[in-house]
């Protein structure tokens, strides 16, 4: 039996698969280890695994999170992993390859994450070759959750909203304080997953032009600041993985095209075509 985890800032997606090849999926909160400790991972697994899960019996954990960027981040989850599952070999790696792998398989392409932050790479059906750095939340994430989060967030804060948005999105949220809103920023944890959370609010006032223009200029940044830098990107297809880009594929769609690129696969999760990845 092995478990593969497809694991975003916000929210862990598994699928428990046996030899018969039967699938058994569940969730978790996801596991960044830019924002939690090998304690904590451990903690939150061993509370919210499911009872059916035969942890002595798992052979292998295929583990791709985000925020996986160098051999001591992974350790951070690999070694939580090694405590649920102490007769499981364990693979902790990058998201972007299980975007990658899901989104081409073993074919090469161009592959990118937008959901509560942003990645993007060129594969080569084994392996990613290029990869033009997000920069996480702070400095970059272009198009991500977290950056269209942060826009309504700063234009709230200095009431800069359209007449009405501003007590829908206070009531919606029950913000507090402009001291309260940048304690919860500054000084508590997972700032990114609270900035992203306000992606839905853009998401449920699409009618709205504002909204739909910061979605909008948000695929842009991303697109001047990351895919552009890609050489021949025009000739690649895009190809997309997350919950802000499956949401908003429409505008997605539409900058993709005036960018010379033609569109391929939008998902909402890469877990599903992960799992045949793993099978095959």
């Amino acid at each position: 039996m092995i478990l593969i985890a497809d694991g975003g800032s916000t929210k862990c997606s598994w699928c428990q698969l046996d030899e018969a090849g039967q699938r058994v999926y569940f969730n978790t909160e996801g596991y960044n280890p830019d924002f939690i400790d090998t304690t904590g991972i451990a903690a939150s697994l061993s509370s919210s695994l499911p009872e059916g899960v035969p942890r002595t019996q798992v052979r292998e954990v295929h583990f791709y999170g985000a925020g996986v960027s160098s051999q001591a981040k992974a350790d951070i989850i690999g070694n939580a992993l090694k405590q649920l599952f102490p007769a499981a070999a364990i693979f902790v790696t990058e998201d972007l390859l299980a975007a990658a792998r899901a989104l081409l398989g073993r074919q090469p392409g161009f592959a990118a994450i937008l959901g509560t932050g942003t990645n993007s790479c060129i594969y080569d059906g084994q392996r990613i070759t290029h990869n033009v750095d997000s920069l996480g939340y702070f400095l970059g994430d272009e198009g991500s959750g977290s950056f269209i989060g942060k826009r309504l967030l700063r234009d709230y804060l200095r009431g800069l909203l359209p007449d009405g948005l501003g007590a829908e999105l206070q009531s919606a949220y029950g913000l507090g304080s402009r001291n309260d809103i940048l304690d919860r920023l500054y000084n508590q944890p997972l700032p990114n997953r609270f900035l992203a959370s306000f992606a839905k609010f853009a998401y449920d006032h699409n009618n709205v032009s504002y909204c739909r223009e910061i979605v909008l200029e948000g695929f842009e940044a991303f697109f001047n600041n990351l895919v552009i830098h890609y050489p021949g990107y025009q000739s690649l297809t895009f190809n997309c993985i997350g919950s802000v880009g499956y949401n908003f594929r429409d505008a997605l769609t539409q900058v993709a095209r005036s960018h010379g690129m033609t569109v391929g696969k939008i998902l909402r999760s890469p877990i599903d075509d992960l799992v045949s990845y793993h099978e095959g």
